[in-house]
């Protein structure tokens, strides 16, 4: 059976990756600036396998609304304009030479308002995560103090500590929520 340390790093820990698994996704929420993270999860036809876009080109920003793909190999310029061109993100790009430029469409108040809900949705989703995740630590509290391994005492102490822990988890998400509200609206 878990002792009341095991619970609270087991819980801080659960409570992390639901914060790093927010901003990961919330970095995926294209603002009108150019990102190299917006072309992370593109696969591209490799010979006939499909393969990550960054195990086959290089992706840099090229200015702030534009980024530049460049393949390694020349005949991969085709292949890797037809994979973002196909993919879900809705831009357009266009190969200059051995070079695929990728221009970002400015986002229209409707669209950043849009995503707006979106990243608010997916915030409150990771609270109640992580809510969840300090409910079942209490639980397992309350089973460590009903066979007697802990005391009342511990368990209050314990319970204090991953309210704390869940309040500072929120209040990372709830930061994360603001910064990409801001990065959404500006112009």
């Amino acid at each position: 059976m878990a002792d009341v340390s095991t619970v609270k790093r087991t819980a801080d820990q659960k409570m992390g990756k639901t914060v790093e698994a927010l901003n990961a996704d919330l970095h995926k929420v294209r603002t009108g600036r150019a990102h190299t993270g917006i072309l992370d999860h593109l696969q591209v036809d490799y010979y006939g396998n499909p393969t990550p876009l960054n195990q086959v080109a290089n992706v840099s920003v090229l200015d702030a609304r534009t980024l530049g793909v460049a393949p390694w190999e020349k005949n991969m310029v085709a292949a890797v304009e037809k994979a973002i061109r196909d993919s879900d993100l809705g831009l357009n790009p266009a190969a200059v030479g051995e070079v695929v430029r990728v221009p970002m469409p400015p986002l229209t108040e409707e669209r950043r308002k849009d995503l707006i809900k979106v990243v608010k949705r997916e915030a409150e989703n990771a609270r109640v995560a992580v809510r969840n995740i300090r409910r079942d630590a209490n639980h397992e509290l309350k089973e460590l103090l009903k066979s007697k391994t802990i005391s009342e005492d511990d368990e209050r102490r314990a319970q204090d500590e991953i309210q704390k822990m869940t309040d500072r988890h929120v209040a990372e998400i709830d930061k994360a929520l603001a910064d990409k509200e801001a990065d959404l609206m500006a112009v």
